[in-house]
């Protein structure tokens, strides 16, 4: 289930003071302060949760069933193959006895998300340029998570569920599929969809070629990781939200990154980054094969969206193709 599509959340409704009590004396976890719901973050699903005993937050409702313990399971792979800051220990209640749905209880980690406003407007270039590496050797530690096959998590098993074909046969026709659904809520002509058909198939044999598959968190971005000045250091101090995370080609993690400093028109910072995330030059031709493709998914996505809920930021008169073409060949660019 972490690689479908969720649009649309289940809503918490309303919770008082007495339920989140209940929860916390579930966990020993001291008496309630305050709670409050979060300003962004998991589609709605998640509340602060202040107690004697400390800060958390609270994830309620699962978008599909086995979600909190598909992310418990990644959590605390995460945590004990790479050490890197994530929000332990995972604490879930299945009983429904408090709730009317099963929920997770996690540590709330410390930092500010790299655009906030408080760390965003405060940056030299120097700092922007050392956030990059860290962001990149955060995402090389991530993808030290290898495994044998290309899948999903089965949570009733904790094993890979294999793609049915192929990757690149999954990969390429979640693709098409979100073309056609894009056709709903905007303008795709032919020659868009030629346009796809082309860029594809001249990413056949570096998807093919491919024979590495790693954990995908396959929602990197600036709102689900924290940083931290420490003695005037910038530290990488929190990765969370594995909703979406399955077992693939690591690549498609840079994606949201890359397309954030694209739109920030900071093309150096990126490159940095992919500087230090791509260390063999010998793989560059393959790298830009499947990072063209990454960005197409994520395009698509991203177009589909804002035409069906009328946000769209981009002058509404580019075609598809040329609009996401922009973002692939500046993908392109900066892979040297």
């Amino acid at each position: 289930m972490t690689t479908a599509i969720i649009f649309s959340p289940n809503k918490l409704g309303s919770i008082s003071d007495s339920q989140f009590q209940s929860m916390l004396d579930r966990f020993n976890l001291g008496r309630l302060i305050s709670s409050e719901k979060t300003e962004k973050g998991a589609m709605g699903q998640t509340w602060f949760v202040t107690s004697t005993e400390g800060k958390f937050v609270f994830k309620g409702n699962p978008l599909f069933p086995g979600q909190f313990a598909e992310e418990k399971y990644f959590v605390e792979n995460i945590h004990n193959r790479t050490g890197i800051a994530v929000p332990t220990p995972y604490l879930i209640d299945a009983a429904a006895d408090i709730f009317d749905w099963e929920y997770a209880l996690m540590s709330c980690l410390s930092g500010k998300h790299m655009n906030s406003q408080q760390i965003k407007d405060n940056l030299n270039l120097e700092e922007k340029l050392k956030i990059a590496e860290l962001v990149a050797e955060t995402l090389t530690n991530l993808h030290s998570w290898k495994v044998d096959e290309y899948g999903e998590l089965d949570t009733e098993t904790f094993t890979i569920r294999p793609f049915e074909d192929s990757y690149r046969a999954w990969l390429f026709d979640r693709i098409r599929f979100w073309v056609e659904d894009a056709k709903k809520y905007s303008v795709i002509t032919s020659q868009d969809v030629l346009w796809v058909e082309e860029l594809l198939e001249a990413s056949k044999s570096s998807f093919d070629e491919f024979s590495s598959p790693t954990f995908v968190m396959g929602d990197f971005k600036p709102e689900n990781f924290l940083l931290e000045l420490e003695n005037n250091n910038w530290r990488f101090s929190g990765l969370f939200d594995f909703t979406n995370a399955y077992f693939g080609d690591p690549l498609a993690d840079l994606i949201k990154i890359i397309t954030m400093y694209i739109n920030y028109g900071e093309e150096e910072v990126a490159k940095r980054l992919l500087s230090v995330y791509l260390p063999h030059p010998e793989q560059i031709e393959a790298y830009k094969g499947r990072i063209r493709v990454h960005m197409l998914q994520q395009r698509i996505l991203d177009w589909g969206c804002a035409k069906a809920m009328g946000m769209v930021t981009w002058d509404d008169d580019l075609s598809f193709s040329e609009w996401v073409e922009y973002y692939t060949e500046s993908a392109l660019s900066l892979v040297k």
